[in-house]
């Protein structure tokens, strides 16, 4: 029996558009826009667009339009130092609304959106220009905590809530940083980038065996529940979930947590266990219906979670958790999503994970295979190229990869290139009901 069903298409393509609803043109027919500094700017070789949802998008949905839509990403990306230079303060957008900036949410990730094509080779900025803008958005002390995390190596949370979660996606960030670093040939900034994306290491605590608040005496936080989203250091997550977000170095935080097998339990704990009402209601962004255990998928924090068990010995644990997911958090009816949107991340992580793989590091080449949920796909790429994209066996029960192959070459460790897809070929993946461990 077929998976794929009429109503499969529906949700596929309803995400797709959802995907491309933003961000949007910002400009007048003559490629005149009003800027961040309120003056009159004229787009100069590039289409201005708004409308930068950050904390959500550089997720996965950024990433797919450099997977799909590179040209339209690039102009998105000059808008994004457009901003910068109209900036008082000098940053690259957080949450950028029209010609305002709205300072929605944590980080700063328009260096993530910037590196990814940097790498990817998608782009056709100046890397200097570049570097110089995440530089100088990195180093505004007065920004949420920023000042503290760059002379303590944290974000000490007696001086700005929210601070595990704020640890974590600035050191994230500075490896973004890095890699454009290294790919302008400055490796002064490259090594100094990389000791700060390392600071996620000051936020953990081996005791209790989680990310945790630290005050900026030092010491760990007293009063801590790892379950709790509410006022525990993390925003909109709590320790259990968020606490997971190493994208640039998951092997060392996996040995940092115990190593492969004990990592792996900590991922089956968080889809299994029962997750009480009081640890979720006060966050008005999570909601049961976006829930399995005390994963969150409804919210974006946790998106790369299930794809981390490719980390472990356990992969197939990964394309049964995907699977699941695509199943039944998205449909084709009107409560066909099971949490906001969020400007299309929400549909791009279903997009990628419907076509069997997901960025779940940003500003590197890599996709992580995961259980692809359509029969076939071809996508005729932007440079000419065509990608084909085709499952055996494929139905309901044989959620398992027996073998995945490029060109008729096996892939064992379920890894794919950027580069590579983009040449153009043939992915296949043969599918089943047995668990390849």
């Amino acid at each position: 029996m077929e998976t794929i069903t009429p109503e499969d298409k529906i949700t596929f393509y309803t995400a797709l558009y959802h995907s491309l609803l933003t961000p949007i043109l910002y400009e007048d027919v003559d490629g005149r826009y009003r800027g961040l500094d309120q003056e009159i700017h004229q787009s100069e070789g590039f289409i201005h667009y708004s409308i930068f949802s950050l904390w959500d998008t550089y997720r996965a949905l950024h990433p797919f339009f450099n997977f799909l839509q590179p040209a339209r990403n690039n102009d998105m990306i000059h808008s994004m130092l457009a901003h910068q230079e109209q900036s008082v303060h000098g940053m690259l957008p957080i949450w950028s609304h029209y010609a305002n900036e709205n300072w929605c949410m944590i980080g700063y990730h328009a260096v993530s959106v910037i590196a990814d094509a940097i790498v990817k080779e998608t782009t056709n900025v100046n890397k200097q220009r570049a570097l110089a803008a995440c530089i100088a958005t990195s180093n505004v002390p007065y920004f949420d905590g920023l000042g503290e995390y760059i002379a303590k190596g944290y974000v000490p949370e007696d001086k700005s809530s929210n601070s595990v979660s704020k640890t974590l996606e600035y050191a994230y960030n500075d490896w973004c940083i890095a890699q454009i670093a290294a790919r302008s040939n400055n490796m002064l900034t490259f090594q100094q980038y990389q000791k700060r994306a390392g600071n996620y290491k000051a936020v953990y605590d081996a005791k209790s065996g989680y990310m945790r608040p630290k005050m900026s005496d030092g010491k760990f936080r007293e009063a801590f529940d790892p379950l709790d989203t509410h006022g525990q250091g993390f925003i909109e997550g709590n320790a259990l979930n968020y606490g997971l977000y190493v994208p640039h170095n998951i092997p060392d935080m996996i040995n940092m947590m115990g190593g492969k097998k004990k990592f792996a339990e900590h991922l089956d704990y968080i889809f299994n266990v029962e997750l009480d009402d009081k640890y979720i209601e006060k966050n008005e962004d999570i909601t049961r219906d976006g829930i399995i255990g005390a994963y969150v998928h409804g919210n974006e924090p946790g998106h790369h979670i299930p794809y981390l068990y490719n980390f472990t010995d356990q992969y197939w644990k990964t394309q049964e958790r995907v699977r699941v997911i695509n199943r039944t958090m998205y449909s084709h009816k009107e409560d066909g999503l099971c949490g906001n949107d969020d400007a299309g991340q929400m549909s791009a992580w279903y997009l990628f994970s419907s076509l069997g793989f997901y960025p779940v590091l940003p500003g590197s080449e890599e996709y992580v295979a995961g259980s692809p949920s359509i029969k076939s796909a071809t996508i005729y790429l932007e440079n000419g190229n065509k990608l084909l994209i085709k499952t055996r066996n494929q139905n309901e029960a044989n959620v398992y990869i027996q073998k995945l192959s490029w060109n008729g070459e096996e892939i064992k460790n379920y890894k794919l290139l950027h580069s590579v897809l983009m040449n153009g070929g043939e992915l296949v993946f043969e599918m089943g009901k047995r668990k390849k461990e």
